[in-house]
């Protein structure tokens, strides 16, 4: 991803994203997920195929009065980490700058690959995903 490239969906991401932790299961621990809501589905298609990810139309309970909307999930985490690492340096919005940096500092400590927590490293995870809501 080129700078201009990684700048632009900062922006993108500053005015209409989500940068957060998410259950993809009830049973699960949370991991990061990128999120940017859109009226134009041409501009998600766009990040889409920087980015990867999945285009979701949202339910438009009231269609004469509400334009269409998407939505642009980004949760594989290798490719949440590789875009957080690619625009966290052109993030201007503190809150998501910091919950991006978070992320990146933190969660591969947090996590362990094998997804199994013993008493420790799971207080550290919950921590961790405390921590990260009190920003």
């Amino acid at each position: 991803m080129e700078s201009c490239e990684a700048g632009y969906i900062a922006g993108i991401i500053d005015g209409e994203g989500t940068i957060t932790l998410t259950r993809m299961h009830a049973s699960e621990h949370r991991r990061p997920c990128i999120t940017i809501a859109s009226t134009d589905k041409e501009l998600l298609i766009y990040i889409q195929t920087l980015t990867s990810g999945s285009i979701i139309n949202k339910k438009n309970y009231k269609p004469g009065i509400h334009k269409n909307s998407f939505s642009l999930n980004i949760k594989q985490k290798e490719k949440v980490m590789f875009l957080l690492k690619q625009v966290s340096p052109y993030l201007r919005v503190n809150k998501k700058r910091n919950r991006a940096l978070w992320i990146l500092d933190n969660y591969e400590r947090v996590t362990p690959r094998n997804g199994k927590y013993n008493v420790e490293k799971l207080k550290q995870k919950l921590l961790f995903e405390e921590d990260f809501f009190k920003i």
